[in-house]
Protein backbone atom coordinates (compact mmCIF):
# COMPACT_ATOMS: atom_id res chain seq x y z
CA UNK A 1 0.00 0.00 0.00
CA UNK A 2 1.12 3.56 -0.73
CA UNK A 3 2.49 5.37 2.33
CA UNK A 4 2.54 9.15 2.25
CA UNK A 5 2.59 12.08 4.64
CA UNK A 6 -0.57 14.09 4.37
CA UNK A 7 -0.64 17.81 3.61
CA UNK A 8 -3.21 20.15 2.06
CA UNK A 9 -2.18 19.35 -1.53
CA UNK A 10 -2.14 15.58 -1.08
CA UNK A 11 -5.48 15.73 0.80
CA UNK A 12 -7.10 17.61 -2.09
CA UNK A 13 -5.66 15.19 -4.66
CA UNK A 14 -6.89 12.23 -2.61
CA UNK A 15 -10.45 13.55 -2.44
CA UNK A 16 -10.51 14.18 -6.20
CA UNK A 17 -9.13 10.70 -6.84
CA UNK A 18 -11.81 9.03 -4.70
CA UNK A 19 -14.64 10.94 -6.38
CA UNK A 20 -13.65 9.44 -9.74
CA UNK A 21 -15.27 6.20 -8.58
CA UNK A 22 -18.75 7.74 -8.38
CA UNK A 23 -21.49 6.32 -10.66
CA UNK A 24 -22.06 9.92 -11.74
CA UNK A 25 -18.78 9.68 -13.65
CA UNK A 26 -20.03 7.00 -16.03
CA UNK A 27 -22.24 9.05 -18.34
CA UNK A 28 -21.30 6.92 -21.36
CA UNK A 29 -23.69 4.22 -20.08
CA UNK A 30 -26.65 6.57 -19.65
CA UNK A 31 -27.92 6.33 -23.24
CA UNK A 32 -27.99 2.51 -23.07
CA UNK A 33 -29.87 2.63 -19.78
CA UNK A 34 -32.30 5.24 -21.14
CA UNK A 35 -33.11 2.95 -24.08
CA UNK A 36 -33.84 -0.01 -21.81
CA UNK A 37 -36.05 2.09 -19.54
CA UNK A 38 -38.01 3.49 -22.49
CA UNK A 39 -38.56 0.03 -24.01
CA UNK A 40 -39.87 -1.47 -20.77
CA UNK A 41 -42.07 1.57 -20.11
CA UNK A 42 -43.73 1.34 -23.53
CA UNK A 43 -43.62 -2.42 -24.25
CA UNK A 44 -43.95 -3.89 -20.75
CA UNK A 45 -43.41 -7.62 -20.42
CA UNK A 46 -42.34 -8.05 -24.06
CA UNK A 47 -39.28 -5.85 -23.52
CA UNK A 48 -38.65 -7.34 -20.09
CA UNK A 49 -38.49 -10.90 -21.45
CA UNK A 50 -36.44 -9.84 -24.46
CA UNK A 51 -33.77 -8.14 -22.37
CA UNK A 52 -33.67 -11.08 -19.94
CA UNK A 53 -33.02 -13.39 -22.88
CA UNK A 54 -30.33 -11.03 -24.23
CA UNK A 55 -28.43 -10.34 -21.00
CA UNK A 56 -29.13 -13.38 -18.78
CA UNK A 57 -29.65 -16.00 -21.53
CA UNK A 58 -32.79 -17.19 -19.74
CA UNK A 59 -36.21 -17.97 -21.21
CA UNK A 60 -38.55 -16.05 -18.90
CA UNK A 61 -42.27 -15.68 -19.61
CA UNK A 62 -45.38 -14.53 -17.77
CA UNK A 63 -45.83 -18.14 -16.64
CA UNK A 64 -42.45 -18.53 -14.91
CA UNK A 65 -41.30 -15.01 -13.99
CA UNK A 66 -42.52 -15.38 -10.42
CA UNK A 67 -40.60 -17.67 -8.06
CA UNK A 68 -42.79 -20.54 -6.82
CA UNK A 69 -42.98 -22.20 -3.42
CA UNK A 70 -41.50 -25.34 -5.00
CA UNK A 71 -38.45 -23.34 -6.10
CA UNK A 72 -38.05 -21.95 -2.59
CA UNK A 73 -38.22 -25.45 -1.10
CA UNK A 74 -35.61 -26.60 -3.62
CA UNK A 75 -33.36 -23.70 -2.59
CA UNK A 76 -33.48 -24.79 1.06
CA UNK A 77 -32.31 -28.25 0.00
CA UNK A 78 -29.27 -26.68 -1.72
CA UNK A 79 -28.20 -24.31 1.06
CA UNK A 80 -26.12 -25.57 3.98
CA UNK A 81 -28.18 -25.87 7.17
CA UNK A 82 -25.46 -24.09 9.13
CA UNK A 83 -25.81 -21.03 6.86
CA UNK A 84 -29.60 -21.06 7.31
CA UNK A 85 -29.06 -21.09 11.07
CA UNK A 86 -26.66 -18.12 10.85
CA UNK A 87 -29.10 -16.20 8.63
CA UNK A 88 -31.80 -16.67 11.26
CA UNK A 89 -29.51 -15.43 14.05
CA UNK A 90 -28.48 -12.39 12.03
CA UNK A 91 -32.11 -11.73 11.17
CA UNK A 92 -33.02 -11.45 14.86
CA UNK A 93 -30.22 -8.92 15.50
CA UNK A 94 -31.11 -6.84 12.45
CA UNK A 95 -34.82 -6.81 13.30
CA UNK A 96 -34.17 -5.87 16.94
CA UNK A 97 -31.93 -2.96 15.94
CA UNK A 98 -34.42 -1.58 13.42
CA UNK A 99 -37.36 -1.96 15.82
CA UNK A 100 -35.75 0.83 17.84
CA UNK A 101 -36.01 3.14 14.81
CA UNK A 102 -39.79 2.93 14.55
CA UNK A 103 -41.64 6.22 14.54
CA UNK A 104 -45.23 6.77 15.62
CA UNK A 105 -47.94 9.27 14.80
CA UNK A 106 -48.37 12.08 17.33
CA UNK A 107 -50.99 14.73 18.02
CA UNK A 108 -50.83 17.86 20.18
CA UNK A 109 -54.13 19.54 21.16
CA UNK A 110 -54.74 22.78 23.05
CA UNK A 111 -57.77 24.09 25.00
CA UNK A 112 -58.69 26.61 22.27
CA UNK A 113 -59.42 23.82 19.79
CA UNK A 114 -56.09 23.76 17.97
CA UNK A 115 -54.82 20.31 17.02
CA UNK A 116 -51.51 19.74 15.27
CA UNK A 117 -49.80 16.46 14.60
CA UNK A 118 -47.97 14.09 12.33
CA UNK A 119 -49.39 10.91 10.84
CA UNK A 120 -46.83 8.20 10.04
CA UNK A 121 -47.82 5.82 7.24
CA UNK A 122 -45.80 2.92 5.80
CA UNK A 123 -45.32 2.69 2.04
CA UNK A 124 -47.81 0.44 0.29
CA UNK A 125 -45.30 -1.41 -1.90
CA UNK A 126 -41.50 -1.50 -1.82
CA UNK A 127 -39.20 -3.03 -4.44
CA UNK A 128 -35.91 -4.63 -3.44
CA UNK A 129 -33.28 -5.22 -6.10
CA UNK A 130 -30.82 -8.05 -5.45
CA UNK A 131 -27.86 -8.79 -7.77
CA UNK A 132 -27.31 -12.35 -8.96
CA UNK A 133 -24.42 -14.70 -9.71
CA UNK A 134 -21.13 -14.00 -7.92
CA UNK A 135 -22.52 -10.71 -6.55
CA UNK A 136 -25.40 -12.39 -4.72
CA UNK A 137 -25.15 -11.52 -1.04
CA UNK A 138 -27.83 -12.95 1.28
CA UNK A 139 -26.75 -10.47 3.95
CA UNK A 140 -27.86 -7.59 1.70
CA UNK A 141 -31.25 -9.24 1.27
CA UNK A 142 -31.78 -9.11 5.04
CA UNK A 143 -30.53 -5.53 5.28
CA UNK A 144 -32.89 -4.28 2.57
CA UNK A 145 -35.98 -6.24 3.55
CA UNK A 146 -36.10 -6.08 7.35
CA UNK A 147 -36.36 -2.26 7.68
CA UNK A 148 -39.33 -2.44 5.30
CA UNK A 149 -40.91 -5.24 7.33
CA UNK A 150 -40.43 -3.33 10.58
CA UNK A 151 -41.88 -0.19 9.00
CA UNK A 152 -45.03 -2.15 8.10
CA UNK A 153 -44.83 -2.00 4.29
CA UNK A 154 -47.89 -3.79 2.88
CA UNK A 155 -46.06 -5.67 0.12
CA UNK A 156 -42.35 -6.24 -0.43
CA UNK A 157 -41.43 -7.19 -4.00
CA UNK A 158 -38.00 -8.51 -4.93
CA UNK A 159 -36.36 -8.56 -8.35
CA UNK A 160 -33.23 -10.61 -8.97
CA UNK A 161 -31.69 -11.94 -12.21
CA UNK A 162 -32.06 -15.62 -13.10
CA UNK A 163 -29.28 -17.90 -14.24
CA UNK A 164 -29.27 -19.47 -17.70
CA UNK A 165 -31.46 -22.25 -16.26
CA UNK A 166 -34.11 -19.72 -15.27
CA UNK A 167 -33.49 -20.23 -11.57
CA UNK A 168 -32.52 -17.78 -8.84
CA UNK A 169 -29.42 -18.11 -6.62
CA UNK A 170 -30.48 -20.45 -3.76
CA UNK A 171 -28.98 -18.35 -0.94
CA UNK A 172 -30.92 -15.31 -2.22
CA UNK A 173 -34.18 -17.25 -2.14
CA UNK A 174 -33.55 -18.61 1.36
CA UNK A 175 -32.64 -15.18 2.76
CA UNK A 176 -35.67 -13.59 1.07
CA UNK A 177 -38.02 -16.21 2.46
CA UNK A 178 -36.59 -15.92 5.97
CA UNK A 179 -36.87 -12.12 5.85
CA UNK A 180 -40.48 -12.24 4.70
CA UNK A 181 -40.45 -11.10 1.06
CA UNK A 182 -43.93 -11.38 -0.43
CA UNK A 183 -43.14 -11.90 -4.13
CA UNK A 184 -39.89 -12.63 -6.00
CA UNK A 185 -39.48 -11.95 -9.72
CA UNK A 186 -36.79 -13.38 -11.99
CA UNK A 187 -35.51 -10.26 -13.65
CA UNK A 188 -32.36 -8.18 -13.24
CA UNK A 189 -30.44 -5.20 -14.57
CA UNK A 190 -31.84 -1.87 -15.71
CA UNK A 191 -34.88 -3.70 -17.08
CA UNK A 192 -35.81 -4.82 -13.55
CA UNK A 193 -35.58 -1.25 -12.27
CA UNK A 194 -37.80 -0.11 -15.14
CA UNK A 195 -40.39 -2.78 -14.34
CA UNK A 196 -40.48 -1.82 -10.66
CA UNK A 197 -40.68 1.89 -11.48
CA UNK A 198 -43.29 1.82 -14.25
CA UNK A 199 -45.01 -1.54 -13.81
CA UNK A 200 -45.62 -4.19 -16.49
CA UNK A 201 -48.30 -6.82 -17.07
CA UNK A 202 -46.46 -9.19 -14.68
CA UNK A 203 -44.78 -6.83 -12.20
CA UNK A 204 -46.69 -4.15 -10.28
CA UNK A 205 -45.32 -0.62 -9.91
CA UNK A 206 -43.75 0.02 -6.50
CA UNK A 207 -43.44 3.19 -4.42
CA UNK A 208 -39.73 2.87 -3.67
CA UNK A 209 -36.76 0.89 -5.01
CA UNK A 210 -33.84 -0.08 -2.77
CA UNK A 211 -30.83 -2.32 -3.15
CA UNK A 212 -27.38 -2.39 -4.75
CA UNK A 213 -26.43 -3.27 -8.31
CA UNK A 214 -23.95 -2.70 -11.13
CA UNK A 215 -23.47 0.60 -12.98
CA UNK A 216 -26.54 -0.07 -15.17
CA UNK A 217 -28.73 -0.62 -12.12
CA UNK A 218 -27.31 2.45 -10.39
CA UNK A 219 -27.93 4.69 -13.40
CA UNK A 220 -31.40 3.22 -13.91
CA UNK A 221 -32.33 4.02 -10.32
CA UNK A 222 -31.05 7.55 -10.79
CA UNK A 223 -33.13 7.93 -13.98
CA UNK A 224 -36.44 6.70 -12.52
CA UNK A 225 -36.19 8.84 -9.39
CA UNK A 226 -39.34 10.95 -9.35
CA UNK A 227 -41.51 8.16 -10.78
CA UNK A 228 -40.61 6.31 -7.60
CA UNK A 229 -38.42 7.00 -4.60
CA UNK A 230 -35.01 5.34 -4.32
CA UNK A 231 -32.60 4.75 -1.45
CA UNK A 232 -29.40 6.20 -2.95
CA UNK A 233 -26.97 5.76 -5.84
CA UNK A 234 -24.52 3.23 -4.43
CA UNK A 235 -20.83 3.59 -5.26
CA UNK A 236 -17.92 1.19 -4.68
CA UNK A 237 -17.26 0.00 -1.13
CA UNK A 238 -14.80 1.86 1.10
CA UNK A 239 -13.21 1.74 4.53
CA UNK A 240 -11.16 4.25 6.49
CA UNK A 241 -9.32 3.32 9.67
CA UNK A 242 -8.05 5.87 12.19
CA UNK A 243 -5.28 4.24 14.25
CA UNK A 244 -2.42 5.22 16.50
CA UNK A 245 0.60 3.28 17.79
CA UNK A 246 -1.59 1.38 20.31
CA UNK A 247 -3.48 -0.47 17.55
CA UNK A 248 -2.73 -3.97 16.32
CA UNK A 249 -1.23 -3.68 12.79
CA UNK A 250 -2.35 -7.20 11.85
CA UNK A 251 -5.97 -6.43 12.74
CA UNK A 252 -5.90 -3.13 10.84
CA UNK A 253 -4.37 -4.71 7.72
CA UNK A 254 -6.98 -7.48 7.74
CA UNK A 255 -9.80 -4.95 8.07
CA UNK A 256 -8.51 -2.82 5.19
CA UNK A 257 -8.40 -5.85 2.90
CA UNK A 258 -11.93 -6.87 3.89
CA UNK A 259 -13.20 -4.01 1.73
CA UNK A 260 -10.50 -4.11 -0.95
CA UNK A 261 -11.72 -7.57 -1.99
CA UNK A 262 -15.13 -6.23 -3.11
CA UNK A 263 -13.90 -4.89 -6.45
CA UNK A 264 -11.10 -2.99 -8.17
CA UNK A 265 -12.74 0.36 -7.38
CA UNK A 266 -13.04 -0.30 -3.64
CA UNK A 267 -11.12 2.08 -1.41
CA UNK A 268 -9.10 1.14 1.71
CA UNK A 269 -7.45 3.97 3.67
CA UNK A 270 -5.49 4.02 6.90
CA UNK A 271 -4.93 7.36 8.64
CA UNK A 272 -2.33 7.04 11.39
CA UNK A 273 -0.18 9.22 13.61
CA UNK A 274 2.69 6.70 13.61
CA UNK A 275 5.13 6.18 10.74
CA UNK A 276 6.41 2.95 12.31
CA UNK A 277 2.82 1.63 12.60
CA UNK A 278 2.20 2.56 8.95
CA UNK A 279 5.10 0.39 7.79
CA UNK A 280 3.93 -2.54 9.92
CA UNK A 281 0.42 -2.39 8.46
CA UNK A 282 1.80 -2.25 4.93
CA UNK A 283 3.94 -5.34 5.59
CA UNK A 284 1.01 -7.25 7.13
CA UNK A 285 -1.21 -6.31 4.18
CA UNK A 286 1.37 -7.61 1.69
CA UNK A 287 1.49 -10.95 3.52
CA UNK A 288 -2.29 -11.27 3.65
CA UNK A 289 -2.71 -10.53 -0.06
CA UNK A 290 -0.59 -13.56 -0.94
CA UNK A 291 -2.89 -15.82 1.12
CA UNK A 292 -6.34 -14.56 0.15
CA UNK A 293 -8.56 -16.01 -2.59
CA UNK A 294 -9.38 -12.68 -4.30
CA UNK A 295 -5.72 -11.72 -4.59
CA UNK A 296 -5.95 -10.06 -8.02
CA UNK A 297 -8.95 -7.90 -7.12
CA UNK A 298 -7.39 -6.86 -3.81
CA UNK A 299 -4.09 -5.97 -5.47
CA UNK A 300 -5.76 -3.79 -8.11
CA UNK A 301 -7.93 -2.11 -5.49
CA UNK A 302 -4.93 -1.29 -3.29
CA UNK A 303 -2.88 -0.10 -6.28
CA UNK A 304 -5.67 2.25 -7.38
CA UNK A 305 -7.34 3.40 -4.16
CA UNK A 306 -5.36 2.04 -1.23
CA UNK A 307 -3.60 4.60 0.96
CA UNK A 308 -1.71 4.77 4.22
CA UNK A 309 -1.70 8.41 5.30
CA UNK A 310 0.56 9.73 8.05
CA UNK A 311 -0.75 12.75 9.96
CA UNK A 312 0.68 14.90 12.74
CA UNK A 313 -1.97 14.15 15.37
CA UNK A 314 -5.43 12.68 15.99
CA UNK A 315 -7.07 16.05 15.30
CA UNK A 316 -5.69 15.97 11.76
CA UNK A 317 -6.83 12.37 11.41
CA UNK A 318 -10.36 13.38 12.39
CA UNK A 319 -10.29 16.28 9.93
CA UNK A 320 -9.26 13.92 7.13
CA UNK A 321 -11.92 11.36 8.05
CA UNK A 322 -14.63 14.01 8.07
CA UNK A 323 -13.55 15.30 4.65
CA UNK A 324 -13.50 11.82 3.09
CA UNK A 325 -16.80 10.84 4.79
CA UNK A 326 -16.18 7.14 4.37
CA UNK A 327 -18.82 4.43 4.15
CA UNK A 328 -17.14 2.45 6.95
CA UNK A 329 -14.98 4.11 9.62
CA UNK A 330 -13.00 2.13 12.18
CA UNK A 331 -11.41 3.82 15.20
CA UNK A 332 -8.55 1.90 16.81
CA UNK A 333 -6.86 4.42 19.08
CA UNK A 334 -5.99 4.89 22.74
CA UNK A 335 -9.26 6.78 23.37
CA UNK A 336 -11.65 5.61 20.61
CA UNK A 337 -14.86 6.99 22.14
CA UNK A 338 -13.30 10.42 22.47
CA UNK A 339 -12.38 10.29 18.77
CA UNK A 340 -15.84 9.03 17.83
CA UNK A 341 -17.48 12.11 19.37
CA UNK A 342 -15.53 14.31 16.93
CA UNK A 343 -16.64 12.40 13.83
CA UNK A 344 -19.32 14.19 11.81
CA UNK A 345 -19.30 12.23 8.56
CA UNK A 346 -19.34 8.42 8.32
CA UNK A 347 -21.83 5.77 7.24
CA UNK A 348 -21.06 3.40 10.11
CA UNK A 349 -18.53 3.83 12.92
CA UNK A 350 -16.76 0.80 14.42
CA UNK A 351 -15.13 1.42 17.79
CA UNK A 352 -12.24 -0.61 19.20
CA UNK A 353 -10.12 -3.44 17.88
CA UNK A 354 -12.86 -6.10 18.16
CA UNK A 355 -15.44 -4.15 16.16
CA UNK A 356 -14.19 -5.31 12.77
CA UNK A 357 -16.13 -4.04 9.74
CA UNK A 358 -17.54 -7.47 8.75
CA UNK A 359 -19.31 -7.55 12.12
CA UNK A 360 -21.52 -4.80 10.72
CA UNK A 361 -21.81 -6.42 7.30
CA UNK A 362 -23.33 -9.61 8.62
CA UNK A 363 -24.41 -9.81 12.18
CA UNK A 364 -24.44 -6.94 14.68
CA UNK A 365 -27.77 -5.47 13.56
CA UNK A 366 -27.17 -1.95 12.16
CA UNK A 367 -27.81 -1.68 8.44
CA UNK A 368 -24.91 -2.22 6.06
CA UNK A 369 -26.57 -0.31 3.21
CA UNK A 370 -24.52 2.84 3.72
CA UNK A 371 -23.74 6.14 1.97
CA UNK A 372 -20.61 6.03 -0.23
CA UNK A 373 -18.40 8.45 -2.17
CA UNK A 374 -18.55 11.21 0.41
CA UNK A 375 -22.36 11.21 0.59
CA UNK A 376 -22.18 10.40 4.32
CA UNK A 377 -21.94 14.19 4.66
CA UNK A 378 -25.66 14.34 3.94
CA UNK A 379 -27.05 10.78 3.69
CA UNK A 380 -27.73 8.15 6.36
CA UNK A 381 -27.76 4.33 6.38
CA UNK A 382 -30.87 2.60 5.10
CA UNK A 383 -33.41 2.52 7.91
CA UNK A 384 -37.07 2.17 8.83
CA UNK A 385 -37.41 5.88 7.95
CA UNK A 386 -36.86 4.98 4.29
CA UNK A 387 -40.10 2.99 4.22
CA UNK A 388 -42.47 5.44 5.85
CA UNK A 389 -43.91 8.81 4.90
CA UNK A 390 -45.29 11.53 7.12
CA UNK A 391 -48.42 13.64 6.76
CA UNK A 392 -48.93 16.84 8.69
CA UNK A 393 -52.22 17.11 10.64
CA UNK A 394 -53.91 20.50 11.19
CA UNK A 395 -57.26 21.20 12.83
CA UNK A 396 -58.51 24.55 14.22
CA UNK A 397 -61.76 25.44 15.93
CA UNK A 398 -63.56 28.68 14.99
CA UNK A 399 -62.36 30.16 18.25
CA UNK A 400 -58.72 29.31 17.51
CA UNK A 401 -58.87 30.69 13.96
CA UNK A 402 -60.67 33.86 15.11
CA UNK A 403 -57.66 35.00 17.13
CA UNK A 404 -55.24 34.71 14.21
CA UNK A 405 -57.28 35.20 11.03
CA UNK A 406 -56.22 38.81 10.53
CA UNK A 407 -52.55 37.83 10.81
CA UNK A 408 -53.00 35.20 8.11
CA UNK A 409 -54.86 37.60 5.82
CA UNK A 410 -52.08 40.18 6.26
CA UNK A 411 -49.44 37.61 5.34
CA UNK A 412 -51.39 36.47 2.25
CA UNK A 413 -51.97 40.02 1.01
CA UNK A 414 -48.26 40.80 1.41
CA UNK A 415 -47.62 38.01 -1.09
CA UNK A 416 -50.41 39.35 -3.39
CA UNK A 417 -52.36 36.11 -2.95
CA UNK A 418 -55.81 37.55 -2.40
CA UNK A 419 -57.60 34.23 -2.86
CA UNK A 420 -55.58 32.89 0.06
CA UNK A 421 -56.68 35.85 2.18
CA UNK A 422 -60.29 35.45 1.05
CA UNK A 423 -60.32 31.78 2.03
CA UNK A 424 -59.76 32.87 5.62
CA UNK A 425 -61.86 36.05 5.47
CA UNK A 426 -65.13 34.38 4.33
CA UNK A 427 -65.29 32.42 7.55
CA UNK A 428 -65.82 35.61 9.56
CA UNK A 429 -68.13 37.63 7.32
Amino acid sequence: MKIQKLDEISRKNLLEDLLKRSPNQYSEYESVVAGILADVKTQGDAALFSYTKKFDKAEITADNIQVTQDEIREAYEQVDERLVEVIRKALVNIRDYHEKQRQYSWFDSKPDGTLLGQKVTPLARAGVYVPGGKAAYPSSVLMNVLPAKVAGVDEIVMATPPGRDGKVTPTTLVAAHEAGVDVIYKVGGAQAIAALAYGTESIPKVDKIVGPGNIYVALAKKAVYGHVSIDAIAGPSEILVIADETANPRYVAADLLSQAEHDELASAILVTTSEDFARKVSEEADQFVEELSRKEIISRSLDNYGYILIVKNIEEAVLTANEIASEHLEIQTRNPYEVMMKIRNAGAIFIGEYASEPLGDYFAGPNHILPTNGTAKFFSPLSVDDFIKKSSIISYSREALLSVHEDIETFAKAEHLTAHANSIKVRFE
